[in-house]
């Protein structure tokens, strides 16, 4: 069976929705920077096509028999997103969506190293010549000390979870820990494609330190 990190990894994935503290484990992602209101910005849409591409472009490598050393098959793990503006901590006070730095990715197993993933490039490139994959990068990211949450609802409606998630750090002795690396980061487990607002699903997560 495929492995599911959702279901192999319910820390990372499946948090309450009440906050809490978890340690994040060093892993691997394909990564795409970019700026502007993720709605109705062009360069977001081909970020996450990049994306969605070069991940199922790993996980279906096993048809043409050219898959990576220690390949398992996987479920393709959800979108992420980390967010900023050019004046730091983007939700609160922005207006315009266009401030916004985020940088999108997707996780993929451990067995996909440069080299893997530069021949699984290449063969996608070859598929789809439209695909600019010259903006996606593999990366090792290592998260650390953070809290999460679980918000149910559209993404305007974030800022009250966000804010009871503040609160939970400072009444737990810890500070926000937000870098060019740590960012505000959140983890879309619903479509929005195919769910309504009020019943999407997004991991918020905040790195912190004491």
């Amino acid at each position: 069976m495929a492995i599911d990190f959702k279901k192999t990894q319910k820390d990372l994935y499946q948090p309450g929705e009440k906050p809490s503290i978890i340690d994040v484990p060093e892993m691997v992602f394909i990564m795409v920077d970019g700026r502007g209101d993720p709605n109705t910005s062009k360069a977001y849409q081909e970020a996450v096509e990049v994306l969605y591409g070069l991940s199922y472009a790993i996980k279906m490598s096993k048809m043409g028999g050219k898959q990576p050393p220690g390949y398992y098959d996987f479920v393709v793990p959800p979108l992420e997103g980390l967010w900023s503006t050019d004046k730091g901590d983007f939700e609160i006070g922005v207006t315009d969506k266009n401030e916004f730095r985020w940088t999108s990715l997707i996780r993929v197993p451990e067995f996909v190293t440069p080299e893997a993933y530069e021949a699984i490039k290449n063969t996608l490139a070859k598929k789809k010549p439209h695909l600019d994959l010259t903006i996606a990068r593999l990366e090792s990211f290592c998260e650390g000390l953070c809290a999460q949450v679980m918000h149910t609802g559209s993404y305007d409606s974030e800022p009250a979870t966000i804010l009871a998630l503040k609160t939970f750090v400072a009444d737990s002795g810890y500070k926000l820990d937000l870098s060019d690396k740590r960012k505000h980061h959140e983890l879309y487990l619903g479509d929005p494609r195919k769910t309504s607002p009020d019943k999407l699903k997004t991991i918020i997560r905040y790195p912190i330190a004491k």
